[in-house]
């Protein structure tokens, strides 16, 4: 028997969502607003349950969930694997998606603004993947990382196609120092005509950090300028850890 999305357990969230009313967090936008300008990152505490963790890292052997595994060495991306959910996508992810979305459109629209671009984006997601779909980007990019013992992911962008929302979410599904050790998420931020700046994030198991996808306004003595970002995983030296990305476009 299937449970209700709003019950404690997460077996219906891996459910495919049928009309996006699974419930999902809430996330305050002004604080990870104030955040992202001032350190490029923000972080939304305890944005998944734990019980919603297990049920997302339990999932990742289910094969029709997904339309791809990519192994991360046959590419020189890293060492690992991960896998890209299909449409449609479970009810946990589709409700991330759609809150995250709602939480950063007028972010991504005010940066845009910022750095003086013609990028703007709908305050609604479904409007703005029709946008996608429009230019042939049509493929999910939801996924879960896998990482075990001498794992790792380079530095890199997330970048699927001509539509590129700016911001993107990654999930820690596993609990530090019990499930994995090592592992840490890292930001680097390429400024210009200064040397790059790297920052190791602090995560607990359900919190997400919220970084952008490729660029950011930063505040300079004549207004703003760009800064390129990247981002990775450190090595994992003990345990296995799990993490959901949560990409707000589609990919070609």
């Amino acid at each position: 028997m299937k449970t209700s999305p709003n019950s404690k357990s997460s077996a219906a969230w891996i459910e495919p969502a049928e009309s996006g009313g699974a419930r999902a967090p809430t996330i305050d936008g002004s604080r990870i607003e104030e955040a992202l300008d001032d350190h490029g990152y923000a972080i939304a505490r305890h944005l998944l349950q734990p019980d919603d963790c297990a049920a997302l890292v339990a999932s990742y052997t289910d094969d029709h969930l997904f339309r791809s595994t990519i192994v991360m060495a046959r590419h020189g991306f890293g060492q690992g694997e991960y896998r890209y959910f299909a449409y449609p996508l479970p009810a946990i992810i589709a409700a991330l998606r759609t809150i995250l979305y709602a939480t950063l459109a007028p972010i991504a629209n005010r940066w845009s603004a910022a750095l003086d671009t013609d990028s703007r984006y709908p305050l609604d997601h479904k409007t703005y993947l029709a946008r996608c779909r429009r230019a042939g980007q049509t493929r999910p990019t939801p996924l879960i990382l896998r990482y075990r013992v001498d794992d790792y992911n380079c530095l890199h962008q997330d970048l699927y196609g001509e539509h590129v929302f700016p911001l993107q979410a990654t999930i820690l599904l596993s609990a530090p120092g019990k499930d994995f050790a090592g592992g840490e998420f890292v930001l680097t931020e390429q400024r210009p005509r200064r040397q790059s700046r790297a920052e190791v994030v602090p995560l607990e198991r359900g919190d997400a950090v919220i970084f952008p996808v490729n660029h950011r306004p930063v505040r300079g003595t004549r207004g703003f300028h760009r800064t390129r970002m990247r981002h990775g995983v450190s090595r994992v030296r003990a345990g296995e850890r799990y993490t959901a990305g949560i990409i707000l476009h589609d990919a070609r």
